[in-house]
């Protein structure tokens, strides 16, 4: 299994907290945020990593250079910004598989990745989304599915009782996803996502999973209690 973490955002909500740094490399009980995603991709049975990079890159290079990964680890570093497509686009270049795994290097979302593979592959998807049912939340726009999990809209971000949402963690066909025309800089959910909803070829596959986007000083503080209890 081969897996891309999108790690080159400012992570400018958080730079009042830890300062100017990748939020990827936020501190959480005196690990990186991304120690806890790293091993996460180790107890999924990841065979290869490619880092996506670009703010900062240095700090989180020279931190990698001093852990010891049970799978190949390689990074791509952005010059200049791309935007999550753009991240991707460069990043998949460098995949060898078929169907990579996408995550983003703020959020954790503990999916089942061999289930969520075995149900890409079996609706020969072109992207499958982790989607998570969550409760009176405005951070997140809602994702509407039909009855056998094909996607059908995308709906903005509003105040919201109970719905479906992202959960930042995709399977991409790589054949399927290079074969579009992209420019060089270019947003994954707003040109990909919800330009080609209606193909009829993204799927979402539901999982329960813990899950937390530490983009805003409240999750980041929130994720710290959590880490300690899940992470002893």
């Amino acid at each position: 299994m081969e897996a891309i973490v999108l790690a080159g955002g400012l992570g400018t909500r958080l730079q009042g907290v830890i300062g100017a740094q990748p939020k990827c490399m936020a501190p959480v009980n005196n690990r990186p945020f991304l120690a806890y995603l790293l091993d996460y991709l180790e107890r999924q049975r990841c065979t290869r990593a490619i880092m996506s990079l670009g703010f900062k890159h240095r700090i989180v290079t020279d931190w990698l250079e001093e852990q010891f990964l049970e799978y190949e680890l390689d990074c791509v570093i952005e010059n200049e910004p791309l935007g999550t497509g753009g991240g991707i686009l460069a990043a998949i270049e460098d995949a060898e598989t078929d169907d990579v795994v996408i995550l983003n290097g703020d959020t954790m979302f503990s999916v089942d990745l061999t289930a969520m593979m075995k149900f890409h592959r079996d609706n020969k998807a072109a992207c499958t989304l982790a989607l998570k049912n969550m409760h009176n939340f405005d951070r997140y726009g809602v994702v509407k599915t039909s009855d056998k999990g094909v996607i059908t809209n995308f709906e903005e971000k509003k105040p919201t009782a109970d719905g479906i949402i992202n959960g930042g963690v995709y399977i991409i066909n790589r054949e399927a996803f290079m074969a579009k025309d992209f420019p060089v800089k270019f947003s994954f959910e707003k040109d990909y996502l919800e330009k080609y909803v209606g193909e009829k070829k993204f799927y979402g596959f539901i999982d329960q999973g813990y899950f937390i986007d530490i983009g805003i000083p409240e999750d980041y503080e929130k994720v710290q209690g959590d880490f300690k209890t899940m992470f002893p």
